[in-house]
Protein backbone atom coordinates (compact mmCIF):
# COMPACT_ATOMS: atom_id res chain seq x y z
CA UNK A 1 0.00 0.00 0.00
CA UNK A 2 1.83 2.83 -1.25
CA UNK A 3 -0.54 5.63 -0.06
CA UNK A 4 0.66 9.10 1.34
CA UNK A 5 2.82 12.14 -0.05
CA UNK A 6 4.65 15.11 0.98
CA UNK A 7 2.10 17.10 2.79
CA UNK A 8 0.29 13.58 4.59
CA UNK A 9 1.73 10.41 5.92
CA UNK A 10 -0.22 7.68 5.89
CA UNK A 11 0.83 4.06 7.84
CA UNK A 12 -0.95 1.37 9.17
CA UNK A 13 -0.55 0.31 12.68
CA UNK A 14 -2.92 -3.08 12.42
CA UNK A 15 -6.65 -2.49 11.20
CA UNK A 16 -5.84 1.34 12.17
CA UNK A 17 -5.07 3.66 9.49
CA UNK A 18 -3.22 6.67 10.42
CA UNK A 19 -3.58 9.46 8.44
CA UNK A 20 -0.75 12.58 9.72
CA UNK A 21 -1.58 16.14 8.56
CA UNK A 22 2.38 17.13 7.52
CA UNK A 23 2.77 20.34 6.92
CA UNK A 24 3.98 21.78 10.20
CA UNK A 25 5.38 24.80 9.14
CA UNK A 26 1.82 25.99 8.45
CA UNK A 27 0.42 24.27 11.11
CA UNK A 28 -0.62 21.59 8.70
CA UNK A 29 -2.68 23.88 6.35
CA UNK A 30 -5.02 22.85 3.72
CA UNK A 31 -3.02 21.82 0.38
CA UNK A 32 -4.15 20.61 -2.75
CA UNK A 33 -1.71 17.69 -2.25
CA UNK A 34 -3.11 17.11 1.57
CA UNK A 35 -6.41 17.05 0.46
CA UNK A 36 -5.77 14.41 -2.65
CA UNK A 37 -3.83 12.41 -0.31
CA UNK A 38 -6.38 12.04 2.28
CA UNK A 39 -9.11 10.96 -0.27
CA UNK A 40 -7.06 8.53 -1.39
CA UNK A 41 -5.89 7.23 2.04
CA UNK A 42 -10.24 7.24 2.44
CA UNK A 43 -10.18 5.15 -0.97
CA UNK A 44 -8.25 2.64 0.48
CA UNK A 45 -9.67 2.76 3.78
CA UNK A 46 -13.36 1.96 2.19
CA UNK A 47 -12.00 -0.86 -0.10
CA UNK A 48 -9.40 -2.30 1.79
CA UNK A 49 -11.66 -5.48 4.29
CA UNK A 50 -7.62 -5.17 6.52
CA UNK A 51 -8.91 -1.51 7.78
CA UNK A 52 -11.07 -1.43 10.82
CA UNK A 53 -10.53 2.67 11.84
CA UNK A 54 -9.09 5.79 9.97
CA UNK A 55 -7.12 7.80 12.83
CA UNK A 56 -6.35 11.69 11.56
CA UNK A 57 -4.27 13.46 13.37
CA UNK A 58 -1.51 16.68 12.77
CA UNK A 59 2.41 16.80 12.83
CA UNK A 60 3.86 19.73 15.34
CA UNK A 61 2.16 22.19 16.87
CA UNK A 62 -1.35 22.04 16.01
CA UNK A 63 -3.76 19.62 14.43
CA UNK A 64 -4.66 22.12 11.43
CA UNK A 65 -5.28 26.18 10.82
CA UNK A 66 -7.35 24.84 8.08
CA UNK A 67 -7.23 27.68 5.04
CA UNK A 68 -3.69 28.78 4.36
CA UNK A 69 -4.15 32.30 4.71
CA UNK A 70 -0.68 33.05 3.23
CA UNK A 71 -2.27 31.95 0.13
CA UNK A 72 -5.31 33.86 0.62
CA UNK A 73 -5.63 36.91 -2.02
CA UNK A 74 -3.94 34.88 -4.67
CA UNK A 75 -6.31 32.50 -5.91
CA UNK A 76 -8.67 33.35 -8.37
CA UNK A 77 -12.67 32.75 -8.53
CA UNK A 78 -11.83 29.37 -10.15
CA UNK A 79 -9.12 28.36 -7.99
CA UNK A 80 -11.19 28.51 -5.04
CA UNK A 81 -14.47 27.21 -6.26
CA UNK A 82 -12.50 23.83 -7.36
CA UNK A 83 -10.01 23.94 -4.37
CA UNK A 84 -13.91 23.90 -1.98
CA UNK A 85 -14.92 20.89 -4.57
CA UNK A 86 -12.22 18.79 -3.54
CA UNK A 87 -12.87 19.19 0.02
CA UNK A 88 -16.56 18.97 0.03
CA UNK A 89 -15.64 15.59 -1.55
CA UNK A 90 -13.46 14.88 1.63
CA UNK A 91 -15.53 15.78 3.70
CA UNK A 92 -18.19 14.05 2.56
CA UNK A 93 -16.18 10.42 2.06
CA UNK A 94 -15.49 10.62 5.79
CA UNK A 95 -19.19 10.36 6.44
CA UNK A 96 -19.77 8.28 3.75
CA UNK A 97 -17.12 5.17 5.24
CA UNK A 98 -18.66 2.39 6.94
CA UNK A 99 -16.04 2.85 9.34
CA UNK A 100 -15.36 4.91 12.16
CA UNK A 101 -12.66 7.60 11.38
CA UNK A 102 -11.23 9.25 14.30
CA UNK A 103 -10.05 12.84 15.10
CA UNK A 104 -7.13 13.58 17.47
CA UNK A 105 -6.14 17.45 18.06
CA UNK A 106 -3.57 18.87 19.76
CA UNK A 107 -3.27 22.64 19.47
CA UNK A 108 -5.37 24.74 17.54
CA UNK A 109 -8.35 23.29 15.40
CA UNK A 110 -9.16 26.38 13.47
CA UNK A 111 -11.50 27.18 10.38
CA UNK A 112 -12.12 24.40 8.12
CA UNK A 113 -9.87 22.41 10.48
CA UNK A 114 -12.36 22.40 12.87
CA UNK A 115 -14.79 21.48 10.62
CA UNK A 116 -13.08 18.55 9.42
CA UNK A 117 -12.41 17.27 12.94
CA UNK A 118 -16.11 17.74 12.98
CA UNK A 119 -16.84 15.68 9.96
CA UNK A 120 -15.35 12.98 12.10
CA UNK A 121 -17.14 10.30 13.92
CA UNK A 122 -14.94 10.92 17.42
CA UNK A 123 -12.75 13.87 18.37
CA UNK A 124 -10.24 12.92 20.94
CA UNK A 125 -8.23 16.07 22.47
CA UNK A 126 -5.44 17.16 24.25
CA UNK A 127 -5.21 19.00 27.21
CA UNK A 128 -5.02 23.07 26.75
CA UNK A 129 -6.52 22.26 22.75
CA UNK A 130 -8.72 25.18 20.99
CA UNK A 131 -11.42 25.50 18.80
CA UNK A 132 -12.25 28.15 16.62
CA UNK A 133 -13.86 29.15 13.60
CA UNK A 134 -11.94 32.26 12.20
CA UNK A 135 -13.77 32.64 8.82
CA UNK A 136 -15.28 36.12 10.20
CA UNK A 137 -11.72 37.46 10.53
CA UNK A 138 -10.96 37.12 7.36
CA UNK A 139 -14.22 38.49 5.79
CA UNK A 140 -15.50 34.75 5.39
CA UNK A 141 -18.29 32.46 5.38
CA UNK A 142 -17.44 28.76 7.39
CA UNK A 143 -16.38 26.19 4.47
CA UNK A 144 -15.92 22.56 5.04
CA UNK A 145 -19.44 21.92 6.54
CA UNK A 146 -19.09 24.14 9.74
CA UNK A 147 -22.73 25.87 9.32
CA UNK A 148 -24.20 22.26 8.84
CA UNK A 149 -22.04 20.51 11.91
CA UNK A 150 -22.54 22.65 14.18
CA UNK A 151 -25.93 23.95 13.95
CA UNK A 152 -26.69 19.99 14.17
CA UNK A 153 -24.54 19.70 17.56
CA UNK A 154 -25.11 22.89 18.98
CA UNK A 155 -28.72 24.34 17.37
CA UNK A 156 -28.69 27.72 15.70
CA UNK A 157 -27.93 30.23 18.60
CA UNK A 158 -24.71 28.78 19.60
CA UNK A 159 -23.68 27.78 16.29
CA UNK A 160 -24.11 31.34 14.92
CA UNK A 161 -22.25 32.87 17.90
CA UNK A 162 -19.26 30.75 16.96
CA UNK A 163 -19.50 31.37 13.71
CA UNK A 164 -20.07 35.84 14.14
CA UNK A 165 -17.71 36.38 17.05
CA UNK A 166 -14.92 33.94 15.30
CA UNK A 167 -12.98 33.63 18.99
CA UNK A 168 -11.18 30.65 20.31
CA UNK A 169 -12.70 28.08 22.82
CA UNK A 170 -10.96 26.14 24.92
CA UNK A 171 -11.08 22.25 24.90
CA UNK A 172 -13.40 21.80 28.26
CA UNK A 173 -15.82 23.99 26.69
CA UNK A 174 -15.97 21.67 23.82
CA UNK A 175 -16.17 19.13 26.13
CA UNK A 176 -19.06 20.58 28.22
CA UNK A 177 -21.09 21.19 24.63
CA UNK A 178 -20.17 17.78 23.10
CA UNK A 179 -18.04 18.38 20.54
CA UNK A 180 -15.05 16.53 21.96
CA UNK A 181 -15.27 12.76 23.18
CA UNK A 182 -12.54 12.35 25.47
CA UNK A 183 -9.93 14.89 26.48
CA UNK A 184 -6.17 13.35 27.06
CA UNK A 185 -2.65 14.78 29.16
CA UNK A 186 -0.72 15.99 26.07
CA UNK A 187 1.73 13.71 26.52
CA UNK A 188 -0.86 10.45 26.43
CA UNK A 189 -3.21 11.82 23.73
CA UNK A 190 -1.05 9.80 20.99
CA UNK A 191 -0.93 6.57 22.82
CA UNK A 192 -4.58 7.13 24.44
CA UNK A 193 -5.82 7.79 20.85
CA UNK A 194 -3.95 4.31 19.80
CA UNK A 195 -5.80 2.30 22.49
CA UNK A 196 -9.18 3.98 21.57
CA UNK A 197 -8.94 2.90 18.00
CA UNK A 198 -7.77 -0.60 18.25
CA UNK A 199 -10.93 -0.62 20.51
CA UNK A 200 -13.12 0.35 17.98
CA UNK A 201 -11.32 -2.06 15.53
CA UNK A 202 -11.57 -5.17 17.72
CA UNK A 203 -15.32 -4.27 17.20
CA UNK A 204 -18.70 -5.66 15.32
CA UNK A 205 -17.42 -4.09 12.13
CA UNK A 206 -20.70 -4.21 9.97
CA UNK A 207 -22.74 -3.49 13.11
CA UNK A 208 -20.70 0.15 13.51
CA UNK A 209 -20.93 1.05 10.33
CA UNK A 210 -24.71 0.60 10.00
CA UNK A 211 -24.91 2.18 13.09
CA UNK A 212 -23.04 5.62 11.96
CA UNK A 213 -25.29 5.22 8.61
CA UNK A 214 -28.11 5.14 10.82
CA UNK A 215 -27.20 8.36 13.30
CA UNK A 216 -25.65 10.76 10.26
CA UNK A 217 -29.38 10.07 8.84
CA UNK A 218 -31.23 10.61 12.04
CA UNK A 219 -31.28 14.27 11.04
CA UNK A 220 -32.86 14.05 7.68
CA UNK A 221 -35.61 11.72 9.27
CA UNK A 222 -38.43 10.99 10.69
CA UNK A 223 -38.92 8.64 13.82
CA UNK A 224 -40.92 6.34 11.74
CA UNK A 225 -38.26 5.76 8.97
CA UNK A 226 -35.75 5.44 11.50
CA UNK A 227 -37.51 2.60 13.04
CA UNK A 228 -37.83 0.89 10.05
CA UNK A 229 -34.40 1.38 8.85
CA UNK A 230 -33.63 0.09 12.10
CA UNK A 231 -35.97 -2.73 11.73
CA UNK A 232 -34.42 -3.57 8.13
CA UNK A 233 -30.75 -3.51 9.24
CA UNK A 234 -31.44 -5.80 12.47
CA UNK A 235 -33.30 -8.09 10.45
CA UNK A 236 -29.57 -8.63 8.17
CA UNK A 237 -27.36 -8.57 11.51
CA UNK A 238 -28.85 -11.72 13.03
CA UNK A 239 -27.41 -13.33 10.36
CA UNK A 240 -24.05 -12.25 10.49
CA UNK A 241 -20.82 -14.38 12.15
CA UNK A 242 -20.30 -11.02 14.46
CA UNK A 243 -23.90 -11.63 16.17
CA UNK A 244 -23.41 -15.49 16.36
CA UNK A 245 -20.10 -15.03 18.08
CA UNK A 246 -21.50 -12.49 20.02
CA UNK A 247 -23.90 -14.58 21.78
CA UNK A 248 -21.27 -17.36 22.01
CA UNK A 249 -19.26 -15.28 23.66
CA UNK A 250 -22.06 -14.04 25.78
CA UNK A 251 -22.89 -17.93 27.26
CA UNK A 252 -19.21 -18.70 27.61
CA UNK A 253 -18.58 -15.53 30.14
CA UNK A 254 -15.66 -14.38 27.34
CA UNK A 255 -14.59 -11.68 25.43
CA UNK A 256 -16.22 -11.56 21.79
CA UNK A 257 -13.60 -11.80 18.92
CA UNK A 258 -15.10 -10.31 16.23
CA UNK A 259 -14.31 -10.19 12.55
CA UNK A 260 -16.60 -7.54 10.78
CA UNK A 261 -18.44 -10.69 9.00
Amino acid sequence: MNLGNEHLSVEMNGPVMSCVLNRPDSLNAFSDKMIVGLQEALEEAALNNEVKVVVLSGAGRAFSAGGDVKSMGQADAQDIYDHLGALNQLILQIKDLSKPVVSVVHGYAAGAGFNLALACDQILAGEESQFILSFAQVGLVSDGGGHYFLSKLLGPYRAKELLFRAEPIPVETAMEWGLVNRVFPIADLEEEAMNYAVRLAKGPGRAIGMMKKIVDQSDKSDLATILEQERTVQTMMVSTNDHKEGVQAFKEKRKPEFTGK
